[in-house]
């Protein structure tokens, strides 16, 4: 309970401290600014009376730091500053007054309006000195004048004394880089205590080595080194993909600020001066351990993510054409072309429901698979689009969705491997054989659909290489008139008919 009552008494007195600490701190910052702007763009003659006040400044936050430290015994606390404030504050209203009056009309409307925030600023320290109640009160059995200060601190009591049930500590490998012998084998021995695995360094050259063979999850390097400084040890870390995501914790008696801010910005997790208090040096390392596991359970969970977009995006290039999933990434929401020339082509197995008849599924379905997979790379390889299977037919296109000035030869070419294809297949099975037909011309192609995807054809000239196939001779490849004129003189040994065609009547074929 003294204890409780303790951390209280400290809690009511920085907060009587932060509330007159705030505007003082900001009269300093703001004063920075405001010389800072008047050395670039005047009046330089207004510099002496600001700086002035800067010293002012840094005079007033230096008293009001003092009362941080006064310990619950002290008593006067607060009358004696509000005696030894007087004399800053004074200087900071006089001389901003006096800029603001000698030299108006000079001054730009930041510098005047900053140099009145200055002014609002210290009448408001000067009212909540005012108001501050002595520091001999928080130590009688009357309560203090100021509620909301008095609940802030029961608050923090209870939240203080409920840290013992919080989750149990965690423990990694920790390396320690240290060229002085007593301070790194104290660390050791700390750091083993509370259960972690400790590996020692003498300098950044032995840590390098170190780091080649064993892994770590914290790094605690001392600054002042010899052979390397800890700022350069922490640039190879950081440098190295390997060593990057460990994190480190600066460890130096150099009583520097300019130090920490370069070793923050070289990437270092934390800062910790000597000579090291124990109970800090303990939360440090269980927080930067922590974040160091949450970060690796993000990289995991994005790799997840990473691993599941590759797979979703490999699967949507089996299902459409490259260019069309192209399109689809950029944002492009209705994909439709109209393409000049293109071939299609028709598959379809002979026969196919008199054999799905009579045989189990299971190996029909892996029989059809099997040779529509073995077509899919027929299609790779003579460069032709698959469009989509219809039961046992197969659907191919050559010309789209890039064009390409050879267009009825590579569907003639995967026609006659289609064949080949078929013929080998067979095996001891039931026999199957394979009726293909073949036209060119001018389609519409286009993506439809939002639950499933589908890359299709459509106009005469489909509909025409459908009859192509269905008015064909098992075994060989039927092709239209456009066709045969499109494959030029590359067409040898065809067979011409003149065949009466559902829908379109009398029609020149030739068959290959």
């Amino acid at each position: 309970m003294v204890q409780s009552a303790d951390i209280g008494h400290r809690v009511q007195i920085a907060r009587i401290a932060q509330k007159i600490a705030d505007p003082a701190q900001a009269i300093l910052g703001y004063q920075e600014l405001i010389i800072e702007e008047v050395r670039r763009q005047g009046p330089s003659e207004a510099l002496p009376d600001l700086e002035k006040v800067l010293r002012a400044a840094r005079e007033l936050n230096a008293l009001i730091e003092g009362l941080l430290g006064t310990q619950p015994s002290e008593t006067g606390s607060i009358s004696l500053l509000r005696h030894d404030l007087r004399t800053p504050m004074n200087a900071i209203l006089g001389y901003s007054e006096m800029v603001m009056e000698d030299f108006d009309g000079s001054l730009s409307e930041r510098l005047v309006a900053d140099i009145s925030r200055i002014i609002d600023e210290s009448r408001r320290l000067l009212a909540q000195l005012d108001k501050a109640p002595e520091t001999s009160s928080f130590y009688s059995d009357e309560k203090t004048s100021d509620e909301a200060d008095a609940t802030l601190a029961a608050d923090f009591v209870r939240t203080m004394a409920a840290r013992s049930s919080a989750s149990p500590e965690k423990v990694g490998r920790i390396l320690v880089v240290d060229d002085t012998m007593s301070s790194r084998d104290l660390l050791a021995r700390r750091l083993g205590r509370d259960g972690h695995a400790v590996v020692v360094a003498g300098s950044g050259a032995e840590a390098l080595r170190i780091l080649e063979t064993q892994k770590f999850d914290l790094a605690l390097a001392d600054i002042l080194m010899p052979d390397m400084n800890g700022i350069e040890l922490l640039g190879h870390l950081k440098s190295n993909r390997r060593w990057r995501e460990i994190p480190v914790v600066m460890i130096s008696g150099l009583k520097d600020y300019d130090a920490v801010v370069r070793c923050i910005e070289a990437g270092a997790e934390d800062y910790l001066p000597k000579p090291i208090d124990p109970v800090l040096l303990r939360a440090r390392i269980k927080a930067c351990l922590e974040r160091s596991r949450w970060r690796e359970r993000e990289r995991r969970y994005l790799s997840e993510i990473e691993f599941e977009k590759e797979r979703a995006n490999a699967l949507l290039h089996a299902i459409l054409p490259g260019q069309v999933v192209k399109r689809l990434a950029e944002g492009e929401e209705v994909i439709a072309d109209r393409v000049e020339m293109a071939t299609i082509l028709f598959a379809d197995i002979v026969n196919f429901t008199e054999f799905a008849a009579r045989t189990p599924a299971t190996v029909l379905v892996r029989r059809l698979g099997a040779l529509f997979s073995r077509f899919d790379e027929l299609a790779d390889e003579y460069g032709m689009e698959k469009i989509k299977t219809i039961g046992d037919a197969y659907m191919a296109a050559a010309g789209l969705p890039d064009p390409r000035p050879d267009h009825a030869q590579a569907a003639v070419a995967f026609a006659r491997a289609l064949l080949v294809e078929m013929a080998r297949a067979t095996g001891p099975e039931p026999p199957l054989s394979l009726r293909i037909g073949i036209n060119s011309g001018p389609v519409i192609a286009g993506l439809i659909g939002r639950k499933r995807f589908v890359y299709d054809v459509w106009g005469h000239t489909v509909n025409l290489a459908s009859r192509m196939e269905s008015y064909g001779i098992p075994g060989r490849i039927q092709i239209s008139q456009s066709t045969f004129e499109a494959l030029g003189s590359s067409c040898m040994d065809v067979h011409q008919e003149v065949m009466e065609i559902r829908g379109i009547g009398k029609y020149i074929t030739y068959l290959i």
